[in-house]
C-alpha cells in the first residue's frame, strides 16, 4: 500500500529527500584516519556523512512562507482564480494590493493571456478578469485573499467558457430571486498516486478488496487520504467557504465534501473555491486529484456531484406538491440537463452503483437508483427538498444550479406534455 505524506492543516511545504549518497552536493565528507590496530597494512577510513541539512532548507522556506507581513506593510496578496479553457481546469495568479479589501467591487479588473489557456487566439489573446467573490487565503494567512473571477473579452462580453455570467442572469430574475433557491452540493473526488494514475492506497496495477468496508470506513486498511480530506475541510472553514461536511466514499481512495446550503450564485462560487483549495492541497501533498466521473471501470462506484435543491415554496407547508411539479418539469427536460451535467457521465450513469440509467428519467422516495431522490423526511413532513443525482463530479456548479432554477421556476411546459409526463411518472400534480 502506497504511503503518502499528506500536507498538514497548515499546508506546509514538503521537499523530497535526496535519494542516495550520490547527491554529493548535499553532503560533506569528513575523513578520519584511525591508527593501525593490527598487523594489517591497510588503513581503515571512516567517512562521516553529514547531511547539509535538508531540514534546515525546509525550515528556511517555511519561515518565509509563514512570514507575517502585517507589522511591516498594509499591502496584501490577492490570488485571482478563474476557470480555464477545458471548463473544469483552474488557473490563478497573484498581485499586490495596497491595502486590505472587503468587497469584490474594491478590486481592480485584471487580464491574462487567453491563448495559453485555450480561451483566445494568439493574435487577440487578452482576456479580462472580473472579480466576483472574495475568500480568506489559508495558504498565506493574514489579510491575504483568494478572488473568484469570471472572464470577459476587452469589449465586456462573457467568453464562451464563462458560465457564471449566464447563471447570474438567471439568479437575478425577480421570480427566481423571490423563491430564494437553496443548494447543497455533494462533491465527490478521487485521489490518485502520482505517475501511475491509480487510486491512492491501491496496489499498483491491482485491486483492493471489493466495495463494502470503505464507505465512511475507519482504519489503515479502509481509509486512504484522510489527512488530505481533513486539511481541505479546515482550509475551507478558514477561507469562509460554506462547507457542511465530508466523508469517505464507497470506492477506496474516493472522498466527498458538501457545500451548502448556499443561496443562488453563491453555491457556484463556493464550490469552485473549494475545488481550488483541494487542488492546492493535493499539489503540496504530491497526490493527483481527479474529478473523472468513472475513474476505474468495472464493479466500482463512479464519482458524482449530487445537487440538493429547494425553493421557498418547497420549504413551506404544502411544498411536496411544488416538489412534484418541479420533478415533472425536470423529466421533460431530462436530456437537456444530461447534456450539461458533466463530460463522461455516460460511463457513470449506467443504472448500477447507485445511479439511474442516463437514457431514462426516474424519481422515487429514498431511492438512490433514481434520477431524482426525495427524502423520507420530506415525504413525511410534506415539504423540504429534492436531490438531483444525475450531475457528474466534473460538472460546472454554475450550470447545474442555474439550470435547476430555470427549469423549475422559469420554464413552462405545454399542458399536453405536462399531462403525459404526469401519467408516465405517476405524479398527481
Amino acid at each position: 500500500m502506497a504511503q503518502i505524506l499528506a500536507a498538514s492543516p497548515t499546508c506546509q511545504m514538503r521537499l523530497a529527500k535526496p535519494s542516495s549518497i550520490a547527491s554529493s552536493k548535499l553532503w560533506n565528507s569528513v575523513v578520519l584516519k584511525q591508527k593501525k590496530q593490527s598487523s594489517s597494512s591497510k588503513v581503515r577510513s571512516i567517512k562521516v556523512m553529514a547531511l547539509q541539512s535538508d531540514n534546515s532548507t525546509i525550515n528556511r522556506v517555511e519561515s518565509l512562507l509563514n512570514l507575517d507581513t502585517k507589522p511591516f506593510t498594509d499591502r496584501i496578496i490577492a490570488e485571482y482564480i478563474w476557470i480555464g479553457g477545458s471548463g473544469i481546469d483552474l488557473r490563478s495568479k497573484s498581485r499586490t494590493l495596497e491595502k486590505p479589501v472587503e468587497d469584490p467591487s474594491e478590486l481592480p479588473k485584471w487580464n491574462y493571456d487567453g491563448s495559453s489557456t485555450g480561451q483566445a487566439p494568439g493574435e487577440d489573446s487578452e482576456v479580462i478578469l472580473y472579480p466576483q467573490a472574495i475568500f480568506r487565503d489559508p495558504f498565506r494567512g493574514g489579510n491575504n485573499i483568494l478572488v473568484i473571477c469570471d472572464t470577459y473579452t476587452p469589449a465586456g462580453e462573457p467568453i464562451p467558457t464563462n458560465k457564471r455570467a449566464r447563471a447570474a442572469e438567471i439568479f437575478s430574475n425577480k421570480k427566481v430571486n423571490e423563491e430564494i433557491p437553496w443548494f447543497g452540493i455533494e462533491q465527490e473526488y478521487t485521489l490518485l498516486q502520482p505517475n501511475v494514475n491509480w487510486p491512492l492506497g491501491w496496489p499498483v496495477g491491482a485491486y483492493p478488496g471489493p466495495q463494502g468496508p470503505y464507505y465512511c470506513g475507519v482504519g489503515a486498511e479502509k481509509s486512504w487520504g484522510r489527512d488530505i480530506s481533513d486539511a481541505h475541510y479546515k482550509a475551507c472553514l478558514y477561507a469562509g467557504i460554506n462547507i457542511s461536511g465530508t466523508n469517505g466514499e464507497v470506492m477506496p481512495g474516493q472522498w466527498e465534501f458538501q457545500v451548502g446550503p448556499s443561496v443562488g450564485i453563491e453555491a457556484g462560487d463556493h464550490v469552485w473555491c473549494a475545488r481550488y483549495l483541494l487542488e492546492r492541497i493535493t499539489e503540496q501533498a504530491g497526490v493527483v486529484l481527479t474529478l473523472d466521473p468513472k475513474p476505474i471501470e468495472g464493479d466500482w462506484n463512479g464519482a458524482g456531484c449530487h445537487t440538493n435543491y429547494s425553493t421557498k415554496s418547497m420549504r413551506e407547508d404544502g411544498g411536496f406538491e411544488v416538489i412534484k411539479k418541479a420533478i415533472l418539469n425536470l423529466s421533460l427536460r431530462h436530456m437537456e440537463h444530461i447534456s450539461a451535467y458533466g463530460e463522461g457521465n455516460e460511463r457513470r450513469l449506467t443504472g448500477k452503483h447507485e445511479t439511474a440509467s442516463i437514457d431514462q428519467f426516474s424519481w422515487g422516495v429514498a431511492n438512490r437508483g433514481c434520477s431524482i431522490r426525495v427524502g423520507r423526511d420530506t415525504e413525511k413532513k410534506g415539504k423540504g427538498y429534492l436531490e438531483d443525482r444525475r450531475p457528474a463530479s466534473n460538472m460546472d456548479p454554475y450550470i447545474v444550479t442555474s439550470l435547476l432554477a430555470e427549469t423549475t421556476l422559469l420554464w413552462e411546459p405545454t399542458l399536453e406534455a405536462e399531462a403525459l409526463a404526469a401519467q408516465k411518472l405517476s405524479l398527481k400534480v
